[in-house]
């Protein structure tokens, strides 16, 4: 089975704002981006959707779903606590759990995206402290309370340009102590070369995303591994011929003029992808 992902960030903010929501209205926004598509990705039998929306949209997104829908919506990260019977009820101001995704209708999470890490690794550094594996740690608590609540799990691991010398071993650490004790038969792996991403960076190359999806099937006793770099119109190809890639995630659909993300463009690069 491919699997195609679409984080869709913060894109809902509008260019008055700083961001690149030319879309939809605040309020139909989400609900927007699942009836322009649901009816479309119906012709790709065979693929797993899951659209990652920020927190907000995630209530009208999946009230905008039809019975038959092939789109899982999907919440991007949750907190490394949750509300359990006989325990705690819900002492979690600021944080969203994985129970309370599950019961806004979400039935998959992104976890570890470079960005989250990000900030772990700086709340961490305003500490005076340097610990990427304290980072893997709360990343593991957040993927096993998932799963606990009956979520699957996007999970994204990646090296950055200072880990390029040792990037098997970045990336076997993140995959071990992250995924510890977690059922991986509802995990996904995303890889994302954090080194290249990014404007005025060198993209990663086939041969380079081969051998780390080789590594990561290797170690991890063959998991579906997508390519977290940013599944685009002019990568689409060259990811499908890769026989360890099992699919992508899209993330903006338009980099130049009026940047952001279009429906028509995200199904265009599906069919891009999927040779249809």
């Amino acid at each position: 089975m491919k699997h195609i992902f679409l984080n869709l960030k913060r894109f809902d903010i509008s260019p008055a704002l700083g961001g690149v929501n030319r879309l939809a209205p605040m309020e139909k926004w989400g609900s927007t981006i699942v009836s322009s598509t649901q009816e479309q990705l119906k012709a790709f039998p065979d693929t797993e959707f899951a659209i990652f929306f920020p927190e907000l949209h995630i209530l009208p997104a999946a009230a905008a779903k039809t019975p038959d829908s092939p789109i899982q919506i999907g919440c991007q990260s949750v907190y490394r606590g949750d509300t359990a019977v006989g325990g705690n009820f819900g002492a979690f101001t600021a944080n969203r759990t994985a129970n309370a995704m599950k019961e806004a209708g979400c039935g998959y999470v992104l976890i570890g995206h470079c960005e989250e890490r990000n900030d772990k690794n700086g709340v961490l550094a305003a500490a005076g402290v340097s610990a990427p594996e304290v980072t893997d740690r709360l990343l593991n608590e957040e993927v096993r309370l998932a799963q606990a609540a009956g979520l699957k799990v996007l999970f994204c691991i990646g090296e950055k340009d200072t880990e390029l010398d040792n990037w098997d071993e970045v990336l076997r650490r993140q995959l071990t102590v992250g995924l510890e004790g977690a059922d991986k038969s509802r995990v996904v792996i995303g890889y994302e070369p954090v080194w290249s991403i990014g404007p005025g960076k060198t993209p990663a190359d086939k041969p380079y995303i081969t051998k780390v999806a080789r590594f990561v099937k290797e170690i991890t006793g063959g998991m579906d591994v997508v390519y977290g770099g940013g599944l685009k119109t002019d990568n689409a190809e060259m990811l499908a011929s890769i026989p360890e890639i099992d699919g992508g995630l899209i993330a903006l659909t338009q980099f130049t003029g009026e940047i952001g993300f279009y429906p028509d463009q995200y199904i265009e690069i599906i069919r891009k992808y999927l040779g249809k």
